[in-house]
């Protein structure tokens, strides 16, 4: 049996074991007996994994080499794996026996253990119970709600799995019936990112793959778990220290992953009685949301270093050549940072001037670095400077379109930046809106849609009427989670594509449909041929994903499927869009891809099944900046403030960000175990620094309200919370998301990305029982 939270007495202790290693095949083969399979009968589908010709993980979005390793999966992959090919089904029977009332009481990860949905299902208000629909019966009824709806009131969510053929089918339905409201993944993470990257290199995305892995030698990360959000990454982080490359990290954090790994595919090292490799040649603790004023001492060292070598003849640091000829905004950045107070440096970041003058040697001493970031940079108010930011120390040596050298945004869910790519996006700027309408005949709504913060909002003040999910869990992925799910009730339609059973299915509108689809390891046959999708990672590489396991359910429909089944009933006639070829072909979807994207996908189908992927058409990894100036730019911050709008200088409010554990993805809990920060039983704890506990007359493992700092009139509050000492800044403190996304404002999001800014929520506790 899968042990359930211990919320009484969980068993917290330090973790002081490498990352990978014998914990993560001891967590594997608990886990495989807990579904009910035994790791034999999951090899072959495991050895497919991340392999040409096999599937690509459902999990994270790291690269997939054309030369995999023997494992080429980690821990969190196969518990993903795992998580999709369960015996356990959530079935008719199920429903039939359970009230939404009831199953609105279980946790998240009660709900999805239930197993895989097998059966489409309609919201029985009567008996406050889904209970069977013919499929066909679902879409014409999904239809008729729709058209009864202004479409500007109807949104389109995607999550981050959903394959390219299907994104592209899902946007083009949604803009052909007249909404531009395309929210995904991406608004709740690297929102930052697509904005900041453009204006400063042109690019939406990163610029390296991972030849430029192997010939780095030096790299910095910022605000990334790699041991928990891109476990295979730490492959190449360990052949770079093994090589002698630096690996500086800046985290609020220590995680295991970036300090001590044993890697489990070599058997010598698994036995080796040694701490396994050391990962961070320089680990810094900054505090949450330090990071511009840390990139900016950093950026003043070098420039010191580059002054001392102009007055002493020696070579230069700044590679003035590449700034001459590529770069434009120098002299107002070089001020900026000449300009910057050490003090206020410090006081910012909680660094010393010595650290960050120490980074900046070795910085300078190295010739291809590549500059690593995740959330800890884009969940920020300031999100998009932090991009930027790190940018600009990477500009002012030339690390940017050289082998070995670059920027590098780890996303997140898998196919998240492919979606994009493809026109999942509620800008119209973004996507080839004329040749959509020359190719299909039909009028692209020209004005903005909503994005998820905007869609957030719309749910709370009654405009969004329906919402449409192709995957996810999008109301408990979101900030002000009691607000929205409150109001999601009050919605007239709520459709849910989806593999596994969560809470958005169970917030029942006026008419909530649940439409169970194939998961990506599923053999997908469509007029009896099998189908291969594909998808991008983090790299901007393109693979195919070919899945061979038996559905789940005979009544399963494939995503293209059911989003073409759905077109025909919602916009029949509006378009020449063939519904019926591109879901009988998913090859003919991927022609119209490139048709409308060529530069990104020439020679598409003869390309995708390349091992290891076709990289996309990125300019700047060639120097070429597609920006408003033409180069590269240097973009200066305004300030170092963590939070412009919220006092944070009570000695009583914390600085908390939200965190994932190793034992699950996104909002997918696999169980309650963080073993590589050693919380055993529970995710009802908020780690924080020992002097803070004193100071607030806190002990350890005392019980506490947790309350969002904010003068705006709203209680946001979550309730009988477990402190415990952690070393982490002062002023900061941490806990799980999706759970403490209660905390979040929807109004506290990166200014112009609209990120909610999880990483910096000043928060206040409040001692259980105390007056």
């Amino acid at each position: 049996m899968d042990r359930s939270e211990n919320t009484d007495n969980p068993r917290i202790k330090p973790y002081d074991s490498p990352s990978g290693g014998w914990g993560s095949v001891k967590s594997l083969v608990e886990k495989s007996k807990q579904e009910g399979l035994l790791l034999s009968s999951v090899w072959a589908t495991l050895e497919r994994q991340n392999k040409p010709g096999g599937y690509q993980c459902v999990s994270c979005s790291w690269a997939k080499p054309a030369e995999p390793r023997p494992f080429e999966y980690c821990e969190n992959g196969v518990k993903a794996t795992l998580w999709e090919i369960t015996p356990k089904r959530c079935d008719r029977d199920f429903f039939a026996r359970h009230t939404v009332s009831e199953l609105l009481q279980w946790n998240d990860h009660d709900l999805e253990k239930q197993g895989r949905l097998t059966t489409p299902m309609k919201y029985d208000r009567t008996l406050d119970q889904y209970v069977p629909v013919k499929w066909t019966d679902a879409f014409a009824d999904i239809a008729s709600e729709l058209k009864a709806l202004d479409p500007k009131s109807v949104v389109f969510y995607v999550s981050g799995r959903a394959s390219l053929e299907a994104s592209h089918m899902w946007q083009l339905m949604a803009r052909i019936y007249g909404s531009n409201n395309l929210p995904d993944s991406s608004n709740m993470c690297h929102e930052s990112t697509s904005v900041g990257l453009p204006e400063s290199i042109g690019s939406p995305v990163g610029t390296v793959t991972l030849a430029d892995f192997d010939a780095c030698d030096m790299m910095f990360f910022f605000g990334h778990n790699t041991g928990t959000n891109a476990p295979r990454l730490l492959h190449w982080i360990q052949q770079a220290r093994k090589r002698g490359a630096p690996v500086i990290t800046f985290n609020p954090l220590l995680e295991r992953g970036l300090m001590r790994f044993k890697s489990p595919q070599h058997p010598g090292e698994m036995l080796s009685p040694d701490e396994g490799t050391k990962m961070s040649s320089d680990y810094y603790q900054l505090r949450a949301g330090g990071d511009i004023a840390a990139m900016t001492g950093i950026a003043k060292g070098v420039l010191a270093l580059d002054d001392a070598a102009k007055e002493t003849g020696g070579k230069r640091v700044l590679d003035t050549a590449f700034i001459e000829e590529h770069c434009h905004g120098w002299d107002r950045f070089e001020a900026f940072v000449r300009d910057a107070d050490w003090a206020e440096i410090e006081r910012c970041s909680t660094l010393t001037r010595a650290d960050l003058e120490h980074v900046a040697r070795v910085y300078s001493r190295a010739s291809r670095v590549i500059g690593n970031y995740g959330m800890g940079l884009t969940q920020h108010r300031h999100g998009i400077e932090n991009v930027q930011m790190l940018c600009n120390l990477l500009l002012m040596r030339g690390m940017m379109g050289k082998e070995g050298a670059g920027i590098s945004p780890i996303r997140g869910h898998s196919n998240v930046q492919g979606q994009r790519t493809v026109g999942i996006t509620e800008k119209v700027e973004l996507i080839p809106h004329e040749k959509f309408e020359a190719f299909y005949g039909f009028t692209v709504p020209k004005e903005k849609g909503l994005d998820t913060v905007e869609a957030c909002e719309g749910v709370i003040d009654g405009s969004v009427k329906g919402f449409v999910c192709l995957g996810g869990n999008f109301s408990r992925a979101v900030p002000e989670t009691g607000r929205v799910e409150e109001a999601w009730r009050k919605m007239r339609l709520n459709v849910q594509i989806s593999t596994k059973l969560n809470r958005n299915h169970l917030l029942a509108s006026e008419k909530s449909y649940i439409l169970p689809c194939l998961g990506r390891l599923e053999r997908d046959e469509q007029n009896g041929r099998p189908q291969t999708v594909s998808m991008e990672d983090s790299t901007a590489c393109i693979h195919a994903s070919l899945g061979k396991t038996e559905p789940a359910s005979k009544e399963l429909l494939s995503e293209p499927r059911i989003i073409a089944e759905l077109a025909k009933a919602l916009v029949a006639g509006r378009s020449t869009v063939p519904w019926d070829e591109w879901a009988g072909d998913y090859a003919k979807v991927r022609d119209a891809i490139e048709r409308a994207y060529p530069d990104d996908f020439r020679d598409f189908n003869t390309r995708f099944e390349t091992p290891g992927g076709f990289h996309r058409d990125i300019g700047a990894t060639r120097r070429e900046w597609r920006t408003e100036t033409g180069k590269a730019n240097f973009l200066p911050p305004e300030s170092f403030d963590v939070d412009p709008d919220i006092d944070t200088r009570p000695a009583d409010v914390l600085n908390l960000m939200t965190v994932r554990s190793n034992d699950q993805f996104n909002t997918t809990i696999y169980g309650y175990d963080d073993r590589l920060r050693g919380v055993d039983g529970t995710r009802m704890v908020i780690l924080m620094n020992a002097e803070d506990m004193k100071r607030m007359g806190l002990s350890d493992r005392d019980r506490v309200d947790v309350e969002t700092h904010a003068d705006d009139g709203i209680v946001r509050r979550v309730e009988n919370y477990l402190v415990h000492a952690w070393q982490l800044p002062r002023g900061d403190c941490a806990g799980y998301y999706p759970e403490l996304n209660a905390l979040i404002p929807l109004w506290h999001h990166s200014r112009r990305a609209h990120v909610p800014a999880a990483k910096s929520v000043p928060v206040r506790l409040v001692r259980r029982g105390a007056a």
